[in-house]
């Protein structure tokens, strides 16, 4: 915490916008990679390569705002087409 107590407070307000803006984009990326779970669970390959691609412009979208570090967006995108290939 910081010594001084306004820009403790400030900081304070900073952090908890930043909290909530992190959790509604993970939560959408969750949420896409789930969609794109269950289709690759039904064998469905049309479905599952539309949402394997939303998916990836989410997880970017993430990076640049700073929610996900960029190794943790490779690496997911990266299993999430290993998946996809697995379905040819």
């Amino acid at each position: 915490m910081a010594y001084i107590k306004g820009s403790a407070a400030k900081r304070q307000r900073q952090s908890e916008v930043r909290r909530l803006r992190n959790r509604t984009v993970r939560s959408e990326v969750r949420t896409e990679i789930r969609k794109f779970l269950d289709a690759v669970e039904v064998k469905n390959k049309e479905t599952a390569g539309t949402v394997y691609v939303s998916c990836q412009k989410l997880i970017d979208s993430a990076v640049r705002k700073g929610v996900y570090h960029r190794n943790t967006a490779a690496r997911k995108k990266s299993r999430l087409s290993a998946k996809l290939n697995a379905l040819a």
